[in-house]
């Protein structure tokens, strides 16, 4: 491997160290999280910083992410195609339950929201786009994987599954059995798994050879989105997924 690529990878791996649960981090947790010395990350952390990539607060000497990264997601999302097609389907499921609507990915054992669509009540929801949450303890992570082939998802279940909530489920037997009730009903629900007081409930975006590479997800405050309240709109989030999966799939061909 030249030194060229060598050095591209490593700046790579110092971007990926920084999620949502670890917005910034000092020059010595990202040395720690890659593996590689402080003196070469020194090196890195400059060249991304001239780059606008990271920013380093002048005070407190951590680094975050730079406004250049802001711009590659949000010409990302603008390009994107699913977030694109789905929008006016969103909006319209967000007029019918007046809930926060959101369309996710599934990214390793976490879920990446695309697209928010705010709740119109008052009491709502803190959600933004590009946040990333724990799949397992989600209804939109839960809704894909609950769709996926056991062998990957037994992979996934392997990296461990945090506890959150008194409510969330740790125990992989519990997930799988959650995972079948899913299939059956065709979405999935989260009762207080990830927070207390929120529940939600989402339904898989199929493509044409009926994987699942999204999910739309309604979510809300568990007092006005009770578990009957999640089963009776769990048929509407369906029909609203397939309806974006035939536009998605439309696209596709046409391409």
């Amino acid at each position: 491997m030249s030194e060229s690529i060598r050095a591209v990878e490593r700046a790579l791996a110092v971007l990926t160290c920084f999620t949502n649960q670890t917005p910034e981090l000092t020059l010595t947790q990202i040395s720690e999280r890659i593996g590689i010395n402080k003196s070469t990350v020194h090196r890195l952390l400059a060249t991304l910083e001239r780059s606008q990539f990271l920013e380093r607060d002048a005070l407190t000497g951590v680094y975050r992410p730079g406004n250049r990264l802001l711009q590659l997601a949000h010409l990302a999302l603008e390009h994107n195609d699913l977030r694109r097609l789905a929008i006016p389907f969103l909006r319209l499921l967000s007029e019918l339950h007046r809930e926060n609507v959101n369309l996710s990915i599934l990214d390793g054992t976490d879920v990446v929201y695309l697209e928010v669509i705010e709740s119109p009540q008052r009491v709502k929801l803190a959600a933004v786009t590009g946040q990333r949450l724990p799949a397992f303890s989600t209804a939109s992570g839960k809704a894909i994987l609950s769709f996926l082939p056991e062998e990957i998802v037994q992979q996934l279940l392997a990296r461990g599954i945090p506890q959150y909530t008194p409510r969330t489920l740790t125990s992989p037997g519990d997930l799988l059995e959650d995972f079948y009730r899913a299939r059956e009903r065709g979405f999935a629900i989260s009762e207080q798994e990830f927070e207390d007081g929120i529940n939600a409930i989402a339904a898989p975006v199929f493509n044409a050879s009926r994987e699942p590479i999204a999910s739309i997800s309604v979510a809300g405050p568990a007092y006005r989105l009770s578990k009957e309240r999640m089963m009776e709109i769990g048929p509407s989030i369906v029909d609203t997924a397939n309806k974006i999966a035939q536009e998605v799939n439309l696209a596709v061909r046409l391409e």
